[in-house]
């Protein structure tokens, strides 16, 4: 009898230890999170006096006021438009170049995949404000189209709908491409790590945790640990990372698992 429970108090130790080791990030996204948002829908149904002073209750005059007046609603509309139709450019756009590239016999396939990661060599801030120069009233398009006499004036292409989801669809792209391709050539037999230099380290790699891969950070690719905030030690930045993975609902992997991961052989195999 005394094994018995000693066996069950175990088991329950163990299902409960998981649950132990996530409870600093589900208390930080509980209460960074979950109750900012609680407060926000409880406030939402809540009325602004003449005085400014909040008049608690049960009132949906603010909800029916957001989805009827048309500044709140049409924006509302345009954001989810923009997101629906940028996802979809990038995975008509990603999955043709991925599938030839996974199918091509051609030599050069190292080179057109090393082709698909050029662009995150530039920073997103440049890629996005050379398109002025291309879309821009003296930009490369208008030029041409008054050079060969189809329009009479620069035409006005920027800042609108249109030029945000090339902008969007042209900073994401890539990110289709490269787990697309993968996808087709290896299935699910491979991981895959992001790495990013400077200010862009984080972001971009957050972008890769978010598609199942793995993160890379350290004081060789970037001093900061944010906006004009430099890091101590590589500590810093692996902790940061770990908040933001933990927080995605992702599960980090312990020495023994990294090293099984990547092939290592582990420090009781080496001569060092």
């Amino acid at each position: 009898m005394a094994k018995a429970l000693t066996a069950e108090n175990g088991a329950d130790r163990a299902e409960l230890r998981p649950w132990l080791l996530m409870s600093p990030a589900l208390i930080s996204v509980g209460l960074l999170l979950v109750v900012p948002v609680c407060f926000i829908v409880v406030y939402s149904f809540w009325l602004r006096t003449a005085t400014g002073a909040d008049q608690a209750g049960f009132h949906l005059d603010n909800w029916v006021e957001v989805l009827t007046d048309p500044f709140y609603r049409d924006h509302l509309i345009q954001t989810l438009r923009i997101a629906a139709a940028s996802t979809l450019f990038c995975i008509l756009l990603g999955y043709i170049p991925a599938y030839f590239i996974a199918t091509s016999k051609t030599q050069y396939k190292a080179l057109l995949i090393l082709l698909l990661m050029l662009p995150f060599w530039v920073s997103y801030i440049i890629r996005t404000m050379s398109w002025i120069n291309i879309l821009g009233v003296s930009g490369a398009l208008n030029v041409f189209l008054q050079w060969t006499g189809l329009t009479s004036e620069p035409l006005q292409i920027l800042y609108n709908e249109g030029t945000v989801i090339l902008g969007l669809v042209h900073f994401l792209l890539p990110f289709m491409h490269m787990k697309g391709t993968a996808d087709r050539l290896l299935g699910d037999s491979y991981c895959f790590s992001v790495l990013a230099a400077g200010r862009h380290q984080v972001p971009l790699g957050t972008m890769g945790v978010i598609l199942g891969g793995n993160i890379r950070v350290g004081l060789e690719d970037n001093l900061t640990i944010g906006p004009r905030m430099l890091a101590e030690s590589n500590a810093d930045q692996v902790s940061k990372v770990r908040r933001i993975i933990e927080e995605l609902g992702h599960e980090l992997a312990s020495p023994e698992e990294a090293r099984e991961i990547l092939a290592l052989k582990g420090g009781d195999k080496v001569a060092f």
